[in-house]
């Protein structure tokens, strides 16, 4: 199992928040994911195995946010 964390713009409430959660686990291989408004960090447990780590950027940006790491 894997980590990632990823800086976010775009995330300005707990709305945001739960669109990006729901978009990473709806992606085979991300076991866990959180992100924060108050500091626009997105952290991502993922297996390496099963998704890499530019679908799980592409998910993120497919929810209409920007990755800025």
């Amino acid at each position: 199992m894997a980590n990632i964390q990823l800086n976010v713009e775009g995330i300005t409430c707990g709305g945001c928040e739960k669109s990006i959660r729901n978009a990473l686990l709806g992606k085979e291989g991300v076991s866990d994911a959180s992100a924060s408004h108050e500091t626009g960090v997105v952290n991502i447990d993922y297996d390496e195995a099963k998704i890499q780590q530019h679908a799980i950027k592409q998910a993120i940006e497919d929810a209409g946010f920007d990755v800025t790491t």
